[in-house]
């Protein structure tokens, strides 16, 4: 799987798009958080990145319990749909607070999106909730992977109650919205993208990635996705794919809940 890797640049460029926020703010690539710059690699952070199998390329099915599907990945946990073509998929949370060691940086994204499970490209939009040493640092952000990252410069803080969807419109149109309901800003970005193969929608916490690989986990707690949905679809109604992340040993790095209505959750284990 080919990997991309994205250096920040001084110059701010626009991005098609609108933003409407309590402070007013534009989305710029790359722009520069305090948990990306301060990294061992600077300034390469993925927050999104397609899944990373526990068996290398691409996903595949794994066994099968009481409700779901499960497969294994070093990366993402949460569910995904993978058998059909998606136009939109929607969650919402609460963005978990990050407990922090005194020294190096973790890394914990929460997002939704379409493809990804079994492809080269992810289009996504969601949250950060990493550490810089002791000091947890939250935001949100846009990415068409494999294009570069997209950082928003409005707030986000731990408590705060964040809403997100990717939706497919027809011709090479995509809309990804990201809204905080607590502090009243939404950003709508439309993306024109030829060629996306839509062949799956996702739910996703995830272990973001460098050059170097897959960084280690930041402590969240637990996150809730509820108001789960595919094409306005409850997830649970869709027979999805339960997604486990595990370290390179087999042990697992957070839990994934069985879907429970429209609701499940992530909760962190350890960080590699």
């Amino acid at each position: 799987m080919a990997r991309h890797w994205w250096v920040t640049l001084v110059a701010v460029a626009v991005v098609a798009g609108s933003a409407t926020a309590a402070v007013a703010a534009l989305p710029s690539p790359a722009l520069t958080h305090a948990a990306l710059s301060s990294a061992a690699s600077p300034l390469e952070v993925s927050p999104g990145h397609p899944m990373i199998s526990s068996g290398g390329g691409s996903a595949l099915p794994g066994a099968r319990t009481a409700q779901f599907n499960v497969t294994k990945s070093t990366n993402w946990s949460g569910y995904a749909l993978h058998t059909g073509r998606y136009r939109n998929v929607s969650a919402t949370w609460i963005e978990p607070k990050a407990t922090c060691p005194t020294r190096g940086h973790r890394y914990a994204a929460f997002w939704v999106g379409l493809d990804g499970f079994a492809s080269n490209s992810v289009e996504q939009t969601g949250t950060d909730s990493d550490c810089v040493g002791k000091t947890p640092s939250y935001y949100g952000w846009y990415e068409m992977f494999p294009a570069a990252p997209v950082f928003f410069r409005t707030q986000v803080k731990a408590g705060n109650e964040m809403s997100a969807s990717v939706t497919f419109s027809g011709t090479d149109t995509y809309t990804l919205v990201l809204k905080n309901v607590s502090r009243g800003w939404t950003h709508t970005i439309v993306k024109h993208e030829a060629g996306l193969t839509r062949t799956s929608a996702e739910v996703i916490t995830e272990a973001p990635s460098s050059n170097s690989g897959v960084l280690p986990l930041a402590d969240f707690g637990t996150v809730v996705f509820s108001s789960v949905k595919v094409s306005g679809l409850l997830l649970r109604k869709l027979n999805p794919t339960r997604i486990v992340m595990i370290d390179g040993s087999g042990l697992a790095k957070d839990s994934t809940s069985l879907i429970a209505s429209d609701k499940f959750h992530n909760t962190w284990i350890r960080s590699s």
